[in-house]
């Protein structure tokens, strides 16, 4: 008999153990910390921090709340599930806690996670502590063990796709009428990290992150964007338009 023709059907993942789940997590930074959501810790400083702006609740499938208290409620019930696992962001500039963030569709038998439900109130927008917070969920699932870093938002999210990128993450392509959210179609954009580019993406954020990176009015000489650009597999094309 001849011999078989060699397929390739997919590197060997040599010494794969699955992750471990989030759990209750503290992670510390620099310009941020964050600690698991607690309604009662968290939801009156939060939901005064969000107040400033309805528009952060455009493309949430929830919001904006009425009350502190129709807000305490949502915390209560979100925060009862492990998945998502959802953390509350003290910004260390101002001394609040002013936005939250997630881990959901946690998967350690595949070594996939999400980070999604960001929620960053005008305060700490486009702030240091806003990137480090997300610089610190990446490190962890990454360095835990997990191959994948997902993000995903409604592809008219331009601001989210943005921030994807900025992140280091590459766009792997949108799912057309993926969900109906608040009554309306959702198209949803995909992005990606893994961990092979995870050495360079900490090297890219610990750079940015530097003090030496701002200047006394603490403005960036570096931009994130063009720190991630060379390790980003894929740019978005709907950036470039």
């Amino acid at each position: 008999m001849g011999m078989r023709e060699a397929r390739d059907i997919g590197a060997i993942v040599e010494g794969w153990v699955p992750p471990p789940r989030p759990g209750k997590l503290a992670l510390e930074g620099r310009f941020a910390r964050l600690e698991p959501l607690s309604p009662d810790r968290h939801a009156a400083q939060v939901f005064k921090a969000n107040s400033a702006s309805d528009s952060i609740w455009e493309f949430l499938p929830y919001g904006p709340f009425a009350s502190a208290s129709a807000y305490h409620r949502w915390m209560r019930d979100v925060t009862a599930s492990d998945d998502p696992n959802f953390l509350a962001i003290f910004n260390r500039d101002s001394g609040h806690w002013e936005g939250v963030a997630s881990y959901l569709r946690i998967k350690p038998e595949t070594g996939s996670i999400e980070v999604g439900h960001i929620n960053f109130s005008p305060a700490l927008a486009r702030t240091r502590a806003a990137t480090e917070a997300m610089f610190l969920m990446m490190q962890w699932a990454f360095e835990a063990g997990y191959r994948r870093y997902e993000w995903k938002c409604d592809a008219r999210n331009l601001a989210s796709r943005r921030a994807a990128e900025r992140l280091g993450l590459s766009y792997e392509g949108t799912f057309r009428q993926a969900a109906v959210i608040k009554g309306r179609n959702r198209d949803t954009a995909w992005f990606a990290a893994i961990d092979s580019e995870w050495p360079a993406l900490k090297e890219a954020f610990l750079a940015w992150l530097s003090p030496g990176n701002f200047d006394g009015a603490g403005c960036q000489r570096e931009r994130l964007g063009d720190l991630t650009r060379l390790v980003r597999a894929a740019d978005d094309p709907a950036l470039r338009a």
